[in-house]
């Protein structure tokens, strides 16, 4: 895993960031409007703005005198990419195990019938 998204993963683990980070994503907000909906100071706000800024997951442009925040799209498509790419190989995996299991039970189809379609006794169940 690179460090951009370790960065960006751990800057969401924090419950205030991955508040503010949902806020966010609703639509653009000041450091004021999101402290309001906190439990926490506007300079608590703004020190996790600064990390979620130096995690790439928003930027900020002015506004008159204010800062407004907003997603970074750069930042979230590496992070979308990243489970994108996971989601794939999950994929994949299950798709083997399903092909593999098909071709476990065809076989054993294919067994049975040899036997002129008598079953083979299971195997002895083991006891402790």
């Amino acid at each position: 895993m690179n460090t951009y998204i370790q960065d960006s993963l751990s800057a969401l683990g924090d419950p205030t960031r991955l508040a503010i980070f949902e806020m966010i994503g609703t639509h653009p907000r000041a450091v004021h409007e999101l402290a309001a909906g906190l439990p926490v100071s506007r300079p608590a706000v703004s020190q996790h703005l600064r990390v979620l800024k130096e995690a790439r997951l928003v930027r900020d442009r002015r506004e008159g005198t204010r800062r407004v925040y907003e997603l970074n799209p750069e930042g979230l498509a590496f992070l979308r990419d990243h489970f994108a790419h996971l989601w794939d190989k999950a994929l994949a995996a299950f798709q083997k195990s399903a092909e593999d299991a098909y071709q476990k039970e065809k076989q054993h189809e294919h067994a049975s019938s040899a036997n002129g379609g008598r079953k083979t006794d299971p195997p002895p169940r083991r006891t402790h």
